[in-house]
């Protein structure tokens, strides 16, 4: 059981940081989607000239701050989710059913994990996005399209850390089916007074 408490604090140390990380990253794309979705409404019905760009960098932003925020929902069980068959059966019976759910969705995980790397590395991940550059140059005389490719790693990346949550979700499950042994508690928030 030493060997499971030790497995359960490494994965909730790194998914707590790497999702850490995830979530300021979103939080930054969330603020880019909405300045540039601002920008397009402001130069479409103010201008009478929209934009070719906003529109895709928004997309990209929200893909991005999808993959990285859906990790931490999954971990604090903020998805939604049928729990009334769980919450009417007693304890170990209760676990076992989750285990078993959480043991389907690895399966599904690790699937999508594969389709998500074909993504990026396939035929549609070679192209260049249609309207997306980011300057190459101080003074802006030269420009880089950006590549599909980029956009479709938040598939990937989203589910790998989907993918180590649920790894967490199913030890601590395991522990808690054959064990009473309390476990170090998943934090829910990150302000202090916040519920």
């Amino acid at each position: 059981m030493v060997l499971f408490d030790g497995l359960i604090r490494l994965l909730s140390w790194i998914n707590e940081h790497l999702l850490k990380f995830g979530r300021g990253i979103g939080v930054v794309a969330i603020a880019i989607m909405v300045a540039v979705t601002l920008l397009q409404v402001f130069c479409r019905y103010v201008l009478g000239n929209a934009l070719p760009w906003p529109d895709e960098a928004a997309r990209f932003c929200m893909l991005w701050m999808t993959g990285l925020m859906a990790p931490t929902a999954f971990r604090r069980g903020g998805f939604v989710a049928i729990d009334v068959l769980p919450s009417l059966l007693p304890g170990r019976v209760a676990n076992l059913l989750n285990l078993l759910l959480l043991g389907i969705s690895l399966v599904v995980l690790v699937i999508a994990v594969q389709i998500g790397w074909k993504e990026v590395t396939g035929l549609g991940g070679r192209f260049a996005s249609a309207s997306l550059y980011l300057p190459t140059a101080l003074d802006f005389s030269s420009w880089y399209r950006i590549p599909r490719s980029w956009m479709m790693m938040s598939i990937f990346v989203g589910v790998a850390l989907l993918v180590l949550v649920n790894i967490e979700l199913i030890l601590r499950n395991f522990v808690r089916l054959v064990s009473d042994r309390p476990l170090p508690p998943i934090p829910l928030a990150e302000t202090q007074g916040a519920e």
